[in-house]
């Protein structure tokens, strides 16, 4: 990034917050492998809306998945053991949840009942996946990240085919987290997040995986690249956890916003949504907040929608 010009800044604002009800600061595993044993509240991640335009989030060291309706509204829709992170919605309705203990998940938005989808590979459990982006033809993409990272790169991205087929396609990822598509469904780009690296993988019509390569490189910072999203101008979003800042990279990796946290640092995931999806709608876990920036193009259209 310390090649270019600081691009220009975008700001945001508090769409809407955790409600106190849904507060109860405590120590939790999750929050001592994760946050330092720190006693938290919440840490939201995993945005997705749905034809409705309700938001899904995820709330990771409490099992609890939310929903908020377009005016800020907020009702907990399931609670359960385990460590949600990413969330999309299937065409049908239904949510996948990549869930760190459990593996893939999926919730019925109707009763909030939770269902295995894929709890092993090869019968051996996972790293801790962490994100999910489905593609046109039904292919869910999912990220393997547990606690990899610059010393140990073993991190795995996975493709889940309509057909129930699992292919690993890279397990060399320092700490592979979020997860988008370009606009042709040629490519698929990948956050390393203790890299601070987006990583793109060519996706060949014959399946073979060949010349993975970094996309973009970030400065650095405490964290990383998180969450991940693309809009109809073929740009890619970057969550940048740890920095406060969501960065709008061109389809040539030359930075062309920086939107910028109005509250905490810890911008961990993206969504489209709102009026022709221009707004832009981040959860920041540090406050468990969801903030919103108005942008000129709109969001890609996720396949998850079945739109």
């Amino acid at each position: 990034m310390s090649f270019f010009a600081p691009p220009p800044r975008i700001d945001t604002v508090v769409h809407t917050r955790l409600p106190d009800r849904f507060r109860k600061p405590r120590r939790t595993a999750w929050a001592d492998a994760n946050r330092g044993g720190l006693e938290i509240d919440s840490f939201l991640e995993g945005p997705a809306f749905d034809r409705q335009g309700r938001l899904y989030v995820t709330d990771i060291p409490f099992g609890r998945i939310f929903r908020i309706s377009p005016a800020g509204d907020w009702e907990l829709l399931t609670e359960y053991d385990g460590w949600p992170n990413g969330l999309k919605i299937h065409r049908d309705g239904r949510l996948f949840v990549t869930d760190y203990k459990r593996g893939l998940l999926v919730i019925d938005p109707d009763t909030g009942s939770v269902g295995p989808w894929l709890e092993t590979v090869g019968s051996e459990g996972f790293k801790g996946v962490n994100d999910l982006v489905f593609a046109a033809n039904g292919d869910l993409y999912f990220t393997d990240q547990g606690q990899t990272g610059m010393h140990d790169p073993t991190g795995r991205v996975y493709r889940l085919s309509a057909s129930g087929q699992l292919t690993c396609l890279v397990d060399t990822v320092p700490s592979p987290n979020g997860l988008a598509l370009s606009p042709a469904g040629d490519s698929l780009f990948v956050a390393a997040t203790r890299a601070n690296q987006i990583w793109r993988i060519p996706l060949a019509a014959s399946g073979l995986v060949a010349k993975v390569g970094v996309f973009a490189q970030l400065h650095g910072g405490p964290s990383g690249p998180d969450g991940l999203a693309v809009d109809e101008e073929g740009a890619l979003f970057v969550a940048h956890a740890g920095f406060g800042t969501v960065w709008r990279l061109s389809a040539r990796a030359e930075p062309l916003a920086r939107i910028a946290s109005c509250a905490g640092y810890s911008t961990t995931n993206l969504a489209f949504g709102g009026d022709g999806r221009r707004d832009l709608f981040i959860t920041e876990s540090e406050t468990g907040v969801i903030l919103k920036a108005a942008l000129a193009a709109p969001g890609q259209r996720l396949y998850s929608h079945g739109d």
